[in-house]
């Protein structure tokens, strides 16, 4: 099979650029190539409130990778949820929809990465956003009309309402948009959702749309990038238990994401040499900071039981409240099960002097313990705090030279003392909402905490119970510099005709959830990529991409 460009992963990033060259290049060949099935008759993925029954198990939706013994977690081994057919993460998050702060992007563009600030990728937020907020056009901030479906929760549990409340009490400022002028504050996250169903990437790009020229391979475990020199030229897929090369007349693109780009760079003989060679793997081009800079929001979360079937829960009152409840969703894409479970949240400062939040809070409206593994009877809700730009960082390293073997992820959280106090003052702003009164007066008992715990007894707590909040990213780091991965362009140094769109490229970790991120980063692609075919056909075309409108 010969495509002109073959993407490997349908994940946010690549379902984004898939759609969009598609768009772009309709005289153009592209296949996109997915380890896991077709999900747009997967009434979990569809379902929001399916995202309870998705993290926590290994399906052939979710990878459900594991870390290896986390030091600063007490030898704990973290759970790395990541999604595993199209739409990737997106089609099991919880659909929460925040780009990070301006000066997270702008960062970027001083660490050499030119044309990465906000004012650059603002326009391809908004060209990938269609904001049910918008319904008269777009605005500075937001778009009208595009493929991304992005609105308020059709349902809102009357104790994230609570939630909300009790931190105005508590002294912290009402935001109803995370993404709007200010990021500070406390309120309901907007979520990619579409008349009350989830909008994957997938949806958003692949299903649905008339691209003849958009070709799709589910269930396809790419092997190696398959190179001509130093060029590459397609890809290994294994599918059915057949090796078979998929060939790329012009470019081939990773989006496997933050976890499996930096394996099939390895895997392809692309990474840090003596690694390679351990493994019996020719090295291509020596590459040290493949799999290196992995960064991730560590979180925190204060369970509370409460004896209110108001909330979400194991119990026969519980039950009782589903049936109806997924029947209106079935008739109208309403009530409860149109819930995120993650309805509410905010962005905090540890300290007012800050330019911006250092630490993210999410309130569900359920008794969310260990990514729902740890089931318990009864209800309650959770109050994650995870820390936005934490100073640890980690690696993704190989297990084996076979791409088709989990990684060796290593987030090493917590290893820089500084995330770990962060964390200890989140808890204490987070125990100032829960202490408000619009909460307080609710009753209920803490699982693992308890008012009153000292500092030492809380680094111990916080230990036993943290993990991650599903926000990997940088283990391709784009760069302006010579060691960086991929250039600003996102194309791999030392080969030609490859590149890395996903949450791997980027430089820093954003103060947000990067699933927004991850789209834009696939739309600019598309504008990247459509340009150097323009200028490869037409020599006496300018080079620079198209700017997003």
């Amino acid at each position: 099979m010969q495509y002109d460009y073959v993407i490997v992963g349908a994940g946010s990033g690549g379902c984004a650029l898939a759609g969009r060259l598609a768009q772009q290049c309709p005289d153009a060949t592209i296949a996109l190539i997915e380890a896991g099935p077709h999900t747009d008759r997967n009434l979990f993925v569809s379902m929001p409130l399916g995202v309870a029954a998705l993290v926590p198990f290994r399906l052939n939706t979710n990878y459900g990778y594991l870390t290896t013994p986390q030091p600063g977690l007490g030898g704990r081994r973290g759970y790395q949820p990541r999604g595993r057919g199209f739409g990737g993460s997106s089609a099991i998050n919880a659909m929460v929809y925040t780009r990070g702060h301006p000066l997270d992007y702008d960062d970027w563009a001083r660490l050499g990465c030119d044309g990465w600030a906000f004012d650059d990728v603002l326009p391809y937020f908004r060209r990938a956003e269609c904001n049910e907020r918008n319904q008269h056009g777009s605005d500075a901030l937001h778009g009208a009309d595009g493929p991304l479906s992005v609105s308020d929760l059709r349902f809102q549990n009357v104790f994230s309402h609570r939630f909300v409340k009790a931190a105005v009490e508590a002294g912290f400022r009402h935001n109803d948009d995370f993404n709007g002028p200010m990021q500070e504050g406390v309120g309901f996250y907007q979520v990619t959702q579409r008349d009350g169903q989830r909008c994957s990437a997938a949806r958003a790009y692949v299903y649905g749309h008339s691209r003849p020229n958009l070709h799709t391979l589910a269930d396809a475990a790419v092997l190696r990038v398959v190179f001509d020199g130093r060029r590459a030229t397609g890809v290994e897929v294994v599918r059915g238990g057949v090796k078979e090369i998929v060939e790329a007349r012009a470019e081939v693109v990773l989006s496997a994401g933050t976890f499996n780009s930096p394996q099939l760079l390895m895997c392809s003989g692309i990474g840090p040499a003596d690694q390679l060679r351990a493994f019996g793997i020719s090295v291509l081009h020596d590459a040290p900071e493949v799999g290196r800079n992995l960064t991730d929001h560590v979180d925190f979360n204060i369970n509370k039981r409460v004896s209110s079937t108001q909330l979400t829960g194991f119990s026969l009152r519980g039950f009782a409240k589903m049936v109806p409840g997924f029947v209106s969703y079935l008739r109208s894409g309403r009530g409860m099960l149109t819930s995120n479970v993650a309805e509410a949240g905010g962005f905090l400062k540890s300290k007012p002097t800050l330019d911006r939040p250092d630490l993210q809070l999410h309130f569900c409206t359920a008794l969310v313990d260990d990514h729902n593994r740890h089931m318990h009877w009864g209800h309650g809700y959770s109050l994650h705090v995870c820390v936005l730009r934490p100073h640890s960082r980690g690696a993704v390293t190989l297990a084996s030279s076979d791409a088709r073997e989990a990684p060796v992820i290593d987030p090493a959280f917590l290893s820089d003392p500084r995330d770990l106090e962060l964390l200890v003052e989140g808890v204490h702003l987070s125990r100032r909402i829960l202490d408000a009164p619009s909460l307080a007066w609710c009753g209920g008992r803490e699982l693992y905490t308890r008012p009153g715990q000292t500092d030492a007894e809380l680094r111990a707590t916080i230990a036993a119970h943290a993990d991650t909040i599903y926000h990997p990213v940088s283990t391709c780091r784009m760069g302006g510099d010579e060691r960086s991965v991929v250039d600003t362009q996102l194309r791999v140094r030392g080969v030609a005709g490859l590149r890395v769109v996903d949450a791997s490229v980027m430089p820093t970790l954003i103060g947000g959830n990067t699933n927004a991120p991850t789209v834009m980063i696939g739309e600019r692609a598309a504008d990247f990529i459509a340009a150097a075919r323009r200028a490869a056909t037409s020599p006496s075309t300018a080079v620079e991409p198209a700017r997003a409108s």
